[in-house]
């Protein structure tokens, strides 16, 4: 793959995941019954995130989930023969709460979707919202996310590459494409 162009640098990343918290407390109106969960892999640490700056802001412990949704995907069988199933980790009760799903890019929405049915079979939240850094298009499915940290329009053969340090050592949103 080849680097396009890079959208987004580690200040920019900090600057739009501090937005994010902000909008989510505001929209929210505080914090009282909020959880995240991110979904893996890059959505944990981009709810980490979130969750450290709103302690920031309102000096509330945000409770964060992780959400492994490879047995759900509708694409199972065209990923691989032997899938590596990491697990979900959600300690606590999500019944009658407000769960905020966090993943780092927003495209056909059939992660979103395959999230929402692995979500389910924990509890039923009273309310279900959706933060991702980077919204990129092409919707398969009608879903639409609550928090956009970024609206990057993309072609169909472009990729949105976001690294994070705790994943990739490197903080950055690049468009990339396939070598010819």
């Amino acid at each position: 793959m080849k680097t396009k162009s890079i959208v987004m640098d580690k200040d920019a990343i900090q600057r739009t995941i501090k937005r994010i918290a902000h909008e989510i407390i505001e929209q929210n109106k505080g914090l009282d019954n909020i959880y995240l969960v991110g979904i893996r892999s890059r959505g944990v640490p981009l709810a980490n995130r979130l969750a450290e700056y709103m302690k920031e802001i309102e000096n509330v412990e945000i409770p964060v989930g992780i959400l492994d949704i490879t047995l759900y995907r509708d694409d199972l069988t065209t990923i691989s023969k032997q899938p590596v199933i990491k697990g979900s980790q959600i300690e606590f009760e999500i019944e009658n709460t407000t769960t905020i799903l966090v993943d780092d890019v927003l495209y056909t929405g059939r992660t979103v979707r395959a999230a929402i049915d692995a979500l389910l079979d924990f509890g039923r939240p009273q309310k279900i919202q959706l933060a991702v850094l980077v919204d990129r298009g092409h919707r398969e499915l009608p879903i639409k996310a609550d928090f956009v940290g970024k609206n990057i329009p993309t072609s169909k053969e472009e990729v949105i590459k976001v690294s994070f340090e705790e994943t990739d050592n490197d903080d950055s949103v690049q468009i990339v494409v396939f070598k010819d």
